[in-house]
């Protein structure tokens, strides 16, 4: 039951989208601290959380420059995990599609660290927001407000409430960020909310200027060849065999007689059904080939 699971997680991670994909990733790193914290509480709270979690103290985050990052996987509860992922999943996706599925990533992780900017600066002023910064919120209102700024009359259907513009929601979520700020409830996180809000807003504006953050960013990871980020490897069971052109085949392949996206539609009703460790090495190949070609 454990490998097929994990197989199915793989495959979601494999050919899934950027959403699924940084989704897969908060919930696992959320799994493991919660483990961890419910076990050995003492020791999460002295040297994991103070670890990964965003200090305000800017001399600490020399110390720890990777919590610039990791601060925006992490959660301090269900909930709160629950709430920014669901809206991270609709916001996302409607971002991926009008936008496309490579700006994601660049708008959540720069949109983070807009927000760890405005926690940073608001506590060298305002110690009341607390020590330290946790979880995607920021990361999420960028990505939220990326599709609002693109599409304001966008349409969603809300429990209780039907369909609604998105502009809607948007207008509720920094009006309550806003008045956030002074309620002393959660005052550092809403400042993050507002950095994050206005790379979302930036974003967009330079990106109809004929400015793409995007593209800087993939630069910069090309330059550090991370390319693992852009595309998942995997290794491919095919062999590959040289015939000299004038080589008279007698096992040509057979045209296919349905489309290429017929036969992925297929094999993902057969993941569907039966889980992905139910496919042949044929048909993972043709999803591989499938995703690369998005």
């Amino acid at each position: 039951m454990f490998r097929s699971i994990a197989d199915d997680i793989k495959a979601s991670f494999d050919y899934g989208n950027m959403v699924v994909r940084l989704i897969i990733i908060n919930v696992a790193v959320y799994m493991v601290t919660a483990l961890i914290e419910a076990f050995v509480p003492d020791f999460y709270h002295s040297s994991i959380l103070p670890y990964l979690a965003l200090p305000g103290d800017p001399i600490l985050i020399l110390y720890r420059p990777w919590t610039l990052f990791t601060h925006m996987f992490l959660h301090s509860g269900l909930w709160h995990l629950i709430w920014n992922m669901v809206v991270f999943y609709t916001f996302g996706n409607i971002a991926g599609d009008l936008l496309g599925d490579r700006k994601i990533l660049p708008i959540y992780i720069i949109g983070g660290l807009f927000g760890a900017s405005a926690y940073i600066l608001s506590y060298q002023f305002m110690p009341a927001v607390g020590s330290f910064a946790l979880g995607a919120s920021a990361a999420v209102m960028a990505i939220v407000f990326a599709a609002v700024v693109t599409a304001p009359d966008y349409m969603i259907h809300l429990i209780l409430l039907g369909p609604v513009r998105i502009k809607f929601i948007g207008l509720f979520v920094l009006f309550f960020d806003i008045i956030g700020v002074k309620s002393g409830d959660n005052s550092g996180g809403h400042i993050a909310h507002l950095g994050g809000t206005l790379f979302g807003f930036l974003f967009v504006y330079l990106l109809k200027e004929g400015i793409d953050f995007s593209k800087y960013w993939y630069q910069v990871i090309d330059f550090f060849s991370l390319k693992i980020i852009r595309e998942p490897k995997r290794k491919s069971n095919l062999k590959v065999t040289y015939r000299s052109p004038d080589i008279n085949r007698s096992d040509k392949t057979p045209l296919r007689s349905k489309s290429m996206q017929s036969r992925v539609d297929e094999i993902l009703e057969k993941i569907k059904q039966k889980g992905y460790e139910s496919l042949t090495d044929e048909e993972k190949e043709v999803l591989y080939q499938a995703s690369k070609n998005e």
